[in-house]
């Protein structure tokens, strides 16, 4: 049941950042049009930044789960056996010490604006807080990740983001293809 939590928590992650690109290319396309049509959309480069940090932070947990996240598996990937296992727990160790740190600094950030009523200073007038959710969500949600990983890998088992390598030539096709070698 917990496992079913969590995967449902990465994946709705990376559907909300799906929606967060919808939306920020819909603002940008309006945003185009406007200009050409002499219409003004108010703080619409503040909503669209807003947007594409959303968009970015958001899809971090559901990327290093699916094992398309840049990582060390250059040099792990060398490896075998013990030496293998204590690379990857130390890259595991690594990324929660710092993503545990930046998220930590997200929520003391967020809380912090919300706390003091800080508010951008565009057109419209938004509660910073707000915007700072979809950031700070994904910090958060990632550190879950890896916390997740580094429990699953101390535990013995294989790290579920480590993909099995091509065994044929049109495998690796397929999987260029579909943007994951």
């Amino acid at each position: 049941m917990v496992r079913r939590l969590l995967d449902g928590l990465y994946l709705g992650a990376g559907y909300l950042a799906g929606a967060f690109l919808i939306m920020l290319f819909l603002l940008m396309m309006a945003l185009s049009l406007g200009r050409e049509f002499g219409i003004n959309i108010k703080s619409g480069d503040d909503f669209a930044s807003w947007c594409m940090a959303s968009l970015a932070f958001l899809g971090l947990a559901h990327t290093f789960k699916s094992g398309e996240m840049v990582r060390v598996g250059l040099l792990t990937d060398r490896l075998t056996g013990r030496a293998k296992w204590i690379a990857e727990i130390f890259a595991l160790v690594m990324a929660a010490i710092f993503t545990g740190f930046f998220a930590w600094q997200a929520v003391l950030m967020t809380y912090t604006s919300w706390l003091i009523n800080d508010t951008s200073t565009g057109v419209i007038v938004v509660p910073l807080w707000i915007p700072q959710l979809g950031f700070t969500s994904g910090l958060v949600i990632l550190f879950i990740a890896v916390m997740d990983e580094l429990v699953h890998v101390l535990s013995g088992n294989k790290p579920r983001y480590e993909k099995e390598p091509p065994k044929t030539a049109e495998e690796v096709i397929q999987r260029a293809a579909a943007g994951g070698v």
